[in-house]
């Protein structure tokens, strides 16, 4: 696992589909809960697994402060965000497990 950091990511159900914000100390493993709907809540209820954003902090405090921020973004700005890093919309998941 090259990403096992701490890091805050948004998950989409689709392409320009409902997105979640989240923060975690270990994205693959985080993110292979989604997918395999072992998370309770919002992502499970609503189908959201395709990893489409990330990045990685130095510490807890500033990727759960960037969570907050991304979090008071507009949605037509989390959809900026996405484009400018992934403009196909791919699930990065398999990127952050090499």
């Amino acid at each position: 696992m090259r990403y096992a950091a701490i890091a805050v990511y948004i998950l989409a159900s689709r392409r320009n589909g409902t997105l979640y914000i989240g923060v975690t100390s270990c994205l693959p493993k985080r993110v292979y809960e989604h997918k395999e709907a072992l998370a309770e809540g919002f992502t499970k209820a609503y189908e959201v697994k395709t990893l489409v954003y990330y990045e990685t902090c130095d510490t807890m405090e500033q990727a759960i402060h960037r969570e907050k921020r991304l979090k008071k973004y507009t949605r037509k700005q989390k959809l900026a965000l996405i484009e400018k890093q992934n403009p196909q919309w791919n699930d990065l998941y398999e990127e952050i497990c090499n």
